[in-house]
């Protein structure tokens, strides 16, 4: 009984990020009060003092073609190291981040032809810039090889900076991507929103395996 409520702080986490990700995109597609706020602060973080190659490099960091291959050498890495500790079912945690990965794409495009939101002033195209595939990408793939390193490092002080840095290099690549003129602001948070719920799904299908496991280990 003292167990039972663990689980649902997963599946809590998972409500809010869907109730928020329907909320800013109930905004942007009713052109509410919320967007205008968010276009005129992507204007303003246009036009910010940060030099364009600065931006543009943290903005490529989302990219498909820098952000899978660090997931993949990750989930290699993590899968070699549980293979090796013996772990049960050692390959579900690298799998589980790959596929949470190859799930970005088949959530953005269709939202992103439904939705149809104009881009910032001077990008290419009439719309489909909402949510952010890169910063999908970003949050994912980082987010993903962050929780498969977790168990890995000892100490609580390595697990804090790893997600700290792993925060503020998702942050980073969302400003690029606004500083830049390729996103607005609310096209990159509700990438977030959706990064997240694939993440903490991640988690769920891991916990539930890993709890399913141990329960048919026999015990002495």
């Amino acid at each position: 009984m003292s167990a039972s409520p663990a689980p649902r702080r997963p599946a809590l986490t998972l409500s809010l990020c869907v109730l928020l990700f329907a909320l800013l995109t109930w905004q942007v597609v009713a052109e509410g009060p919320l967007r205008r706020a968010d276009e005129r602060a992507g204007r303003a973080l246009t036009g910010s003092r940060l030099p364009d190659r600065a931006a543009e490099f943290l903005a490529d960091l989302g990219n498909i073609s820098v952000a899978v291959p660090v997931l993949v050498a990750v989930a290699a890495y993590a899968a070699w190291r549980a293979r090796q500790s013996g772990t049960s079912r050692w390959w579900l945690p690298a799998v589980a981040g790959l596929v949470a990965l190859a799930a970005v794409p088949a959530l953005v495009a269709p939202l992103k032809a439904l939705i149809d939101r104009p881009g910032p002033p001077g990008t290419a195209g009439d719309g489909g810039f909402y949510p952010s595939g890169h910063a999908a990408t970003a949050a994912v793939a980082y987010g993903a090889a962050a929780l498969l390193l977790l168990p890995l490092l000892r100490g609580a002080y390595g697990r804090r900076e790893l997600v700290i840095g792993c925060c503020l290099l998702n942050v980073a690549v969302g400003f690029g991507l606004v500083r830049r003129g390729y996103h607005w602001p609310l096209d990159v948070v509700a990438s977030w929103c959706l990064a997240a719920v694939l993440l903490q799904a991640m988690l769920l299908l891991v916990s539930r395996s890993t709890r399913r496991s141990s329960s048919r280990t026999p015990r002495c």
